[in-house]
């Protein structure tokens, strides 16, 4: 929900900045990046809802009984499978919050001056919805074992948190500097996911 809130502000401070004289070298930007922001506050949304049914599963997967529970193998094939979901979803809320700070920090420097607390506020969130995040993956991953899966994961998921941060930092840099900054050469596109 955090996170779904940190790309709405990322929308609001586009929307607020489009169709402004002073910042009109930047609109491409903000076409961009306001209805980009909105789409990924809305998966935000639903991957909160994915991530409630998937730690649902996990959990109940877990209280099957251990001892005696006639078929142990098929206990923990569950386990397994449950756990990776739920480690999934909240992988790509990582990913998604890396994405709209990658908006935010486009946006700082090039948009409206009255709205910047805003993207700072933005980045705070996404930073620490970002990091909740990837705190559920991670607690998943021994429910699951050590498979290619698992090791990439939780490389990825280090990647990501750095990025995250560093993003972050930027943000607060650039809206505590006052800098205003030229207009981008090209329009800011998602990174593929590792």
């Amino acid at each position: 929900m955090a996170a779904a809130l940190g790309a709405s502000l990322v929308a609001m401070v586009a929307t607020l900045s489009q169709g402004r004289t002073k910042y009109a070298e930047h609109d491409a930007l903000y076409e961009h990046a306001a209805p980009r922001a909105r789409r990924l506050a809305d998966k935000l949304f639903a991957l909160a809802d994915e991530d409630a049914a998937a730690y649902a599963a996990c959990a109940f997967a877990l209280k099957l009984p251990r001892e005696a529970f006639a078929d142990k193998e098929y206990r923990d094939q569950q386990i397994k499978a449950t756990a990776q979901v739920a480690a999934e979803v909240p992988l790509r809320c990582v990913e998604t919050c890396r994405e709209v700070l990658v908006l935010a920090e486009a946006l700082a420097g090039r948009s409206n001056v009255n709205a910047t607390s805003d993207l700072r506020v933005a980045a705070l969130l996404l930073q620490a919805a970002g990091h909740g995040a990837a705190e559920n993956v991670l607690v998943n991953l021994p429910l699951i074992g050590t498979t290619d899966w698992t090791v990439a994961t939780e490389k990825r998921v280090k990647v990501l948190l750095d990025e995250l941060a560093g993003l972050a930092s930027d943000v607060h840099d650039l809206v505590s500097s006052g800098e205003r900054r030229a207009a981008l050469d090209a329009i800011p596109e998602p990174a593929a996911a590792g």
